[in-house]
């Protein structure tokens, strides 16, 4: 099934979908199956997109209009197509610079590649600098790092709650008094266990 995803940046009313669901539609996605916000693509409150990402099966393939509708930045881009492909869902960009992109054909795939490499880059660099700046620190007798936002029973909980198809992401973020952009750091949309989930479950 073709799922569209339509998103414009501000909600006033000045701003139209008609434009992208006009090219949806045209694409071959019924209109009964795009979802829609009206928010900054930096927002990680998207409750159409997370509707859009939950809604999705395997073998469906996730329409967008151009790339940047989609993600936040390329890092998070990435991070979203490898949560599609590892859930068999196909990704289709229809014009803008990543029209070459699609992700059920040999030459979509080695597109949507360059960007994940250019992503990879961006991030081992600022990984280089981080670890830079701890080792400075630790040379002046200064410790760093990131503290985990949830507890193991507050991971367990995010793992059944977004396994479940009715959990509202909005209403769990808030009793976990966490942002979802934090949530998916630990579990995916299916409840699978992320990097972070795994470390702190695997903590003593």
């Amino acid at each position: 099934m073709l799922i569209g995803y339509a998103r414009v940046s501000k909600a006033d009313g000045s701003q139209s979908l008609d434009l992208q669901n006009d090219a949806l539609n045209a694409a071959g996605v019924p209109e009964s199956q795009i979802y829609s916000d009206h928010a900054s693509g930096k927002k990680d409150d998207r409750p159409g997109l997370e509707a859009c990402l939950k809604s999705l099966r395997a073998g469906d393939i996730l329409v967008v209009w151009k790339l940047d509708r989609l993600g936040r930045s390329l890092h998070h881009l990435v991070k979203t197509v490898a949560m599609l492909t590892e859930r068999d869902v196909g990704l289709k960009v229809l014009t803008g610079q990543g029209a070459a992109i699609d992700t059920t054909t040999a030459a979509g795939r080695l597109s949507f590649g360059i960007f994940a490499a250019l992503a990879e880059f961006e991030s081992e660099l600022i990984h280089e600098r981080t670890m830079a700046g701890l080792q400075a620190a630790r040379a002046r007798g200064r410790t760093g790092g990131r503290k985990f936002a949830l507890t193991k029973a507050q991971v367990r909980l995010a793992q059944a709650a977004m396994a479940n198809r009715d959990t509202s992401v909005a209403e769990l973020c808030k009793e976990l008094k966490i942002r979802p952009v934090t949530l998916y750091r630990y579990v995916d949309p299916n409840g699978n266990l992320r990097e972070y989930g795994k470390r702190v479950l695997e903590k003593a």
